[in-house]
């Protein structure tokens, strides 16, 4: 069917190719940019697959309500990106934002209220499922869901601004590794994570942090003339590259240590089948960074944050297999 392609083409790269007429699942999930959430939903069931592997009745529907929240959360924090950028005069039609897909108020899919309403209705939909969660399983609901909530909007918002005080990667690895993971844990459990599971949920948000950082890194210079000095702007081009690739290296680093350690058990080891993959995204962050897009390229002028992505997406994947593993022949060291 030509909606659902319209659909894979926007979960794919954030765009629908001009000849396609814009059907309302498409509109939506471009306004939203639901082509990233895939890190959402990876962060939130490695979490679900931490708990359901260490109790003996995980709750399954509160796991459900949990990532349902979570991808709510990141469509409502993205468009409360776009609503601030552009409120703060930084998003304009000759930034990156509104080149690599379409901006949701530049590019006319919705009006400036239209996009408030917006992001009010995610939010309030995230605070009922907050709320029910915190009164069936326990407080500590509110501080996942208020710390997640608060960097999220002050990423951009003033008067903090997290991402223009080289503090947003930080941020993003906070979000995305303890709070997602060890809230969703929490929720599913009951329980709060031990250290065993707080550990657990570094690696991914270190390849998470990569795809923010790639991101950075292709802007870098009209970031700097914009006065915003996310930490590849404070770094430098060069020394970020370097540390983007080393932060994916560290990935499979610190897996190794925990399968060493017993925190995970061996079937995580198929990460290293993502291997390959890394190498190739190595050498793309080896090479100076094309003069024109490549034939099809969706994302342009965004180079290494899709290599990060693409590397993120298999590696993120291949624990989840691992973990999933785990549960149904545990093995360990």
């Amino acid at each position: 069917m030509s909606v659902l392609a319209n659909w894979r083409e926007v979960i794919n790269t954030a765009n629908l190719s001009p000849d396609k007429e814009m059907d309302v699942v498409s509109k939506w999930l471009i306004i939203t940019r639901a082509a990233v959430f895939t890190m959402t939903i990876t962060s939130g069931m490695i979490g679900g697959l931490l708990a359901i592997a260490s109790i003996d009745n995980p709750q399954w529907f509160y796991l459900i309500l949990a990532l349902l929240g979570l991808a709510i959360a990141h469509a409502s924090n993205n468009m409360t990106n776009d609503f601030f950028d552009m409120q703060g005069g930084v998003d304009t039609e000759d930034y990156t934002r509104a080149l690599y897909a379409p901006h949701p108020v530049l590019s006319g899919l919705l009006s400036k209220r239209q996009l408030v309403v917006a992001i009010a209705i995610a939010n309030i939909i995230d605070a009922v499922i907050m709320i029910y969660l915190a009164l069936v399983v326990g407080w500590p609901v509110f501080v996942f869901a208020g710390l997640g909530l608060f960097i999220s909007v002050f990423y951009v918002a003033p008067p903090l601004k997290l991402k223009h005080r080289g503090l947003g990667e930080p941020g993003v690895f906070l979000v995305w590794g303890p709070l997602m993971i060890g809230g969703t844990y929490y929720i599913t459990t009951g329980q709060m994570p031990d250290a065993g599971i707080w550990l657990a949920s570094l690696p991914y948000a270190l390849i998470v942090m990569t795809v923010l950082m790639g991101k950075h890194i292709d802007k870098v210079g009209v970031d700097q003339s914009k006065g915003i000095h996310t930490l590849p702007v404070i770094l430098g081009e060069g020394p970020s590259l370097w540390l983007n690739m080393a932060l994916m290296i560290s990935y499979y680093a610190v897996i190794t240590a925990l399968i060493l350690t017993g925190t995970l058990g061996i079937w995580v080891a198929l990460v290293f089948l993502a291997l390959p993959r890394l190498v190739r995204v190595l050498k793309i962050y080896r090479q100076p960074k094309p003069e024109e897009p490549p034939e099809d390229y969706p994302v342009w002028p965004l180079w290494y944050v899709s290599a990060s992505f693409y590397h993120n997406k298999l590696a993120g994947g291949l624990f989840l297999l691992g973990l999933l593993l785990n549960i149904v022949f545990p093995l360990s060291l």
